[in-house]
């Protein structure tokens, strides 16, 4: 929605600020290089990168769109959820639940004999196939 405000209608760069926004936050401690000139917490990253964009003389309205949605995100999935009477609010649609998540396992299946625990060949009896008396 932000991008049809923006004028915007390729967001990748916007969608790449801001996953590493979302990661950068989720990172605190984690010490940033960059071009072995500046050294700096992780949470800095999308700033610096916002910056060195600017100095290469781009706009920098994308990045700024994805630094918005990334702490809009990251405020609704990992802050709000942990305050006093916050609640998660970012719910992921039953049907890309049930599309993607993995089946539960069937009580009554049977696995084949080659997969059972009980039929794995022990080190010992590996060892006397290899090297027999």
């Amino acid at each position: 929605l932000f991008g049809l405000f923006a004028s915007l209608f390729f967001l990748g760069q916007a969608f790449t600020i801001m996953l590493v926004y979302v990661w950068s936050r989720r990172n605190p401690y984690i010490r940033m290089n960059f071009f072995g000139l500046l050294n700096f917490q992780a949470p800095f990253l999308p700033w610096v990168l916002m910056g060195f964009s600017l100095l290469l003389g781009n706009s920098i309205i994308i990045d700024l769109l994805g630094i918005a949605v990334g702490h809009i995100y990251y405020f609704l999935e990992d802050v709000f959820p942990n305050q006093p009477g916050g609640k998660k609010l970012l719910l992921t649609p039953s049907f890309l639940k049930m599309v993607f998540d993995t089946p539960e396992e069937d009580p009554n299946y049977n696995p084949l004999p080659e997969d059972r625990p009980e039929h794995q060949p022990r080190d010992h009896d590996q060892n006397e196939q290899q090297h027999p008396q």
